[in-house]
């Protein structure tokens, strides 16, 4: 074992790391193996909100003793006012559904600009609850809604009642009192679009800060009301939930196949992420050439040692994930104990981390390799926060007439070589489609042949589409020579989409997924994982192919940690000890 070790760091490059090519990044199993990272879109709102110290009050609060009514919380973030308007209603258990289809829910809420009035809170009163069947205005930045877990809020709620601490392996068991079940913005329902967002609104001027924020006021308004409850219920025996279990109280969340098309119809943004996760894991391995100090290398098994309770504190009747956990906590396991024996030596003997990664390709699954690669990204904040900024970019998929057909085709072959190497006269190959279903108001994946909903399919096949325009482009240029993309497109007009598609993305690294997506075998939820890596949720427990549970925000800072000193340690959540009563 040691000497694996050893003899990897003789491979180590001198120079700087080059970038891991996109037929490694953007294989779909390894895309759902990503983790969140200091680039994610929760870690970096957080790490906002405390160093800026944004102000939260709520000048509303206006609960019945039952917990219903009405909350409005005013922020006063560096650059402007919001307001979060938050309704809780009484809701028949009978109807409580997490599903896109629901007309009920337990809260509902939608973050403002600006502070609101009266007129405004009848306004949103009679609009939010209904959620799709009510309209906003473009004050709304977002809209979104909420339910209580059946598990755990009432026991929750009544051990504070009784003066006492809920027991921490019951709130490890759900790790969340509510569940969001949707976070709308970007121009849905009358809101305010992104383009408004981002030139106005500073505060949330990233990729899905805004709906981040929106899941994180609802963590707090769910301890906020726990505590109120157990008062009102028992008003001099009551205690206030412990501080350390409100941090460790997440949001719950079940993200299925509805998500799954963002990645496919959004390939440049989706390689601003991948290439900003890149560049930044790139420059850590990079910034190690010089040598590994003590600190840097206790720091990094202090993360490796957190990692492998994390795994072990996650529970899933997912047989493929739970045999994962166990098998990336063996091989961390492995690591630490390397790194405790070893240590020294690494350090005198200068190793670099780029032996590492080398190592863990070579030998340890593709989900210990990327537990390993964020933990890296961890250990450099000064190196990789910068990237942050970078996270956005304005999406235009844009024809290139002029390109002749000849150079077109050569595009393909280098760029799609993944696409033509697929063989699509085979059925499993095309096994399966996409479709949105009417009832469900939601995408799902149908069987070739059998399900209904062909005709209506969404071209989310992006390797079976180019091979069809590969084909049709390489047939014209037999019959017409010399011809170029403009005369093809004239004559062939539905392929305009897939063309713009591919001369424009032929200019990026990582923005599409090298896999088959109509593949009969084909595993969405390595989709789901990968968008909701760069979200920043942890604790993925799937619940089939097609949708997965997690938890956001558990074990962030809470509001009253916001303008205190803090370590941004939070990823990997696990249970808090010695809770006093």
């Amino acid at each position: 074992m040691h000497n694996s070790f050893q003899q990897a760091g003789n491979h180590s490059n001198a120079k700087a790391l080059p970038m891991r090519p996109a037929n490694k990044v953007m294989q779909l199993s390894r895309l759902g193996s990503l983790h969140q990272s200091r680039l994610s879109f929760m870690r970096t709102l957080v790490r906002r909100m405390v160093a800026e110290n944004w102000q939260i009050s709520s000048p509303v609060f206006d609960l019945d003793e039952h917990g219903y009514g009405t909350v409005v919380y005013q922020i006063e973030a560096k650059y402007g006012t919001f307001s979060y308007v938050l309704f809780s209603h009484y809701l028949d258990p009978e109807r409580r559904n997490d599903r896109v289809i629901a007309d009920q829910w337990d809260l509902t809420m939608a973050l403002c600009e600006g502070t609101v009035d009266t007129k405004q809170l009848d306004f949103l009163r009679n609009n939010v609850p209904k959620q799709e069947a009510g309209r906003v205005d473009s004050r709304v930045l977002v809209l979104s809604r909420a339910n209580r877990s059946a598990r755990l809020f009432e026991y929750v709620v009544n051990e504070l009642a009784q003066g006492s601490q809920p027991d921490i392996d019951m709130i490890a068991d759900v790790g969340y009192l509510y569940r969001t079940t949707a976070a709308y913005g970007s121009g849905k329902l009358g809101m305010a679009d992104w383009e408004k967002v981002w030139t106005k609104h500073r505060d949330f001027a990233r990729p899905f800060a805004a709906e981040m924020f929106t899941c994180y006021m609802l963590r707090h308004f769910s301890t906020q009301q726990a505590d109120y409850l157990a008062s009102q219920r028992s008003p001099t025996q009551a205690v206030a939930l412990h501080e350390d279990i409100k941090r460790y109280i997440g949001i719950g969340n079940s993200t299925g196949l509805g998500m799954a098309p963002f990645l496919i119809n959004h390939p440049l943004l989706i390689n601003q992420w991948i290439e900003m996760r890149e560049t930044a894991l790139a420059t850590v391995v990079a910034a190690s050439e010089s040598g590994i100090d003590q600190e840097m290398l206790s720091r990094f098994d202090i993360s490796v040692q957190r990692v492998i309770q994390h795994l072990s504190e996650i529970i899933t009747a997912d047989e493929r994930q739970s045999k994962a956990n166990i098998q990336v906590g063996e091989e961390l396991q492995l690591l630490h104990a390397w790194l405790h024996e070893q240590g020294e030596v690494l350090v005198k003997n200068h190793y670099v981390w780029a032996s590492l990664t080398h190592y863990a390709e070579q030998n340890w699954l593709t989900e210990t390799q990327e537990v390993i690669n964020t933990l890296l990204i961890e250990l450099y904040p000064e190196l990789v926060d910068g990237f942050e900024e970078h996270m956005w970019v304005e999406e235009s998929y844009q024809v290139t007439p002029e390109m002749s057909v000849a150079e077109m085709l050569e595009v393909i072959e280098q760029k799609y070589d993944w696409a033509l190497a697929i063989d699509f006269s085979k059925y499993e190959s095309m096994g399966a489609f996409w479709y949105r279903s009417q009832e469900k108001m939601e995408p799902r994946l149908g069987q070739t042949n059998i399900d209904m909903g062909m005709e209506k399919e969404m071209p989310l096949g992006i390797g079976r589409r180019v091979r069809e325009c590969y084909d049709q482009m390489y047939g014209y240029n037999q019959t017409c020579p010399n011809q170029d993309v403009a005369h093809f497109v004239v004559q062939n007009p539905t392929f305009s989409g897939i063309v713009a598609r591919i001369q424009t993305m032929a200019q990026s690294q990582y923005g599409d997924i090298r896999e088959n997506l109509v593949h009969s075998d084909v595993l969405p939820i390595h989709l789901l994982r990968c968008k909701l890596s760069f979200f920043g949720v942890s604790k993925f427990d799937p619940r089939s192919r097609l949708w997965v549970r997690n938890t956001m925000f558990q074990g962030a800072p809470l509001i009253s940690d916001f303008g205190k000193v803090f370590a941004d340690d939070w990823q990997f959540p696990v249970k808090p000890t010695a809770i006093s009563e």
